[in-house]
């Protein structure tokens, strides 16, 4: 089922009945059977390998806590990460590593032929194979006390609401909440339901328009140049951030209405002065996940110029692998690493050329020049990862300058700005587009929903209606899938 479809949204309210009107003893239990009905419901196959991953990082937890000493402890946490890395690899990795060596043999006339398995990739299982992996390790460091309830372990591994493209929770977190008594809270529970509407309203009105654009372009990018080009690598930056922000606001919105709170994925990115800080506001839970388990074991900051350009490097290689098996991901990822790289080095000249042209002393545009450059570039990164292959993204990048006549000729002007949509698409494109950005400016004061619930009754339930009726006026017949549901 659809995530966002209404035979799932029946079903999450058959499921919120049954969780109230349930004993609080076996909430969690509803929570369970849901989680797992829920994930079979695309391919019952999946149900095993979640609970493979799930039954070797609880078990592997009870022997780290059995044993006090450090080589048997560091057996269980091995025993527990090839397991779990080993499906993931397995499913996500083995055939385009094979594909790989086997060009790079027969471009050096070596003999090799891959064996591909031709394995379906299971939804959400990057995911949910970093939480166990980082329960795991949690657990070894001695941060975590193993659970030892199986059912609200393996419902913080496959709770729904975020099972497909997370948030990554902590146990430390997340556990300690299942065994929380949750009450019926009619304020609580219309909250979670406002964030629902608006995560549901970036996702079919705003990133699946959007989607119509960038996919013609990105479907043959050698038939565009210049403008047509900037537009859809301009479309997709925030097609993904409402695609993406979307399915985290209704999965926090829906577990907030169940009594759960999850960690909270988005801080306005696009309002970042630098990349740094924009890894700080982008998908936090995996940011955060990447700077504990991977970062700071490597040394962080506290290592030698050399050595953190290298951390930089690697963090950012992981982060692009951990999206999926190609080369496109990498390249995203590694360009990330080095635009840190860069920030870091030319951090003195930086500082030297805006107090040269006294632009130091202008604190509100200085930082508007550093957003809008920020931007810039996250975006310029964005078309490896939306590219096909790395060829359509040099094309992409080598043709940005290349055809601006058009725009000033009245006969190439609409075909090149409205890529071969109408005229109406496009403006409504447009407008739902501003729309977002008044609100992503507004939240920079305060929370909207903290905001409107301040505010007249008559004025937020006109709100409301303007945002259920753009749902079924503006959201297109034919959806995309969530962004996000591929890794």
């Amino acid at each position: 089922m659809d995530f966002y479809s209404i035979e799932f949204f029946t079903f999450f309210f058959i499921v919120l009945t049954v969780f109230f009107l349930s004993p609080p003893r076996f909430r969690w239990f509803v929570l369970l059977f849901a989680s797992y009905y829920f994930y079979g419901s695309f391919k019952v196959e999946y149900i095993v390998l979640i609970v493979f991953s799930t039954l070797v990082a609880y078990f592997a937890a009870l022997g780290m806590q059995r044993y006090t000493e450090k080589p048997k402890r560091m057996f269980f946490l091995v025993l527990s990460l090839l397991c779990n890395i080993g499906i993931l690899f397995l499913f996500k990795y083995y055939d385009s590593l094979t594909n790989s060596l086997q060009q790079l043999m027969g471009a050096c006339d070596i003999p090799f032929k891959s064996h591909n398995l031709n394995l379906i990739v299971p939804l959400g299982i990057s995911f949910y194979v970093f939480q166990v992996v980082s329960y795991s390790i949690d657990v070894y460091r001695g941060e975590k006390t193993p659970e030892k309830h199986l059912g609200v372990f393996a419902l913080y591994v496959a709770f729904f609401p975020k099972l497909l493209a997370g948030p990554i929770e902590r146990a430390k977190q997340l556990i300690p909440q299942l065994y929380e008594n949750t009450r019926i809270d009619w304020i609580r529970i219309t909250n979670g339901l406002k964030l629902m509407t608006w995560g549901l309203f970036k996702k079919v009105v705003i990133a699946d328009r959007l989607a119509t654009f960038v996919n013609v372009v990105y479907a043959d990018p050698s038939a565009y140049q210049g403008i047509s080009l900037v537009i859809a690598i301009v479309f997709y930056s925030f097609q993904i951030y409402c695609d993406f922000s979307g399915y985290t606001d209704i999965a926090i919105g829906m577990s907030q209405v169940f009594g759960l709170r999850l960690t909270d994925n988005f801080a306005r990115p696009y309002a970042a002065a630098s990349v740094a800080e924009f890894w700080r506001r982008w998908h936090i839970s995996l940011t955060s996940w990447l700077r504990d388990y991977i970062y700071i074991p490597l040394g962080g900051n506290r290592v030698k110029t050399a050595r953190l350009y290298f951390n930089y490097i690697f963090v950012f290689f992981i982060c692009g692998l951990w999206h999926g098996a190609s080369w496109t991901f990498v390249v995203w990822g590694v360009i990330h690493g080095l635009y840190l790289i860069f920030g870091i080095s030319l951090r003195g000249f930086r500082e030297k050329f805006t107090s040269a042209i006294g632009l130091n002393r202008l604190p509100t545009i200085h930082r508007g020049i550093q957003i809008i450059t920020t931007f810039t570039l996250v975006s310029l990164a964005w078309i490896f990862f939306r590219a096909n292959t790395i060829s359509d993204a040099l094309y992409i990048i080598s043709h940005l300058h290349v055809g601006w006549e058009k725009v000033f000729n009245f006969e190439t002007m609409s075909s090149t700005i409205l890529l071969t949509r109408s005229t109406t698409e496009f403006l409504i494109a447009v407008s739902v587009l501003l729309f977002f950005g008044v609100v992503h400016f507004l939240e920079k004061h305060k929370n909207m929903r903290q905001m409107f619930a301040e505010k007249p009754l008559w004025l937020r339930f006109t709100v409301y209606y303007i945002m259920v009726t753009g749902l079924l006026l503006l959201s297109l017949p034919s959806a995309q899938k969530f962004i996000y549901f591929q890794f």
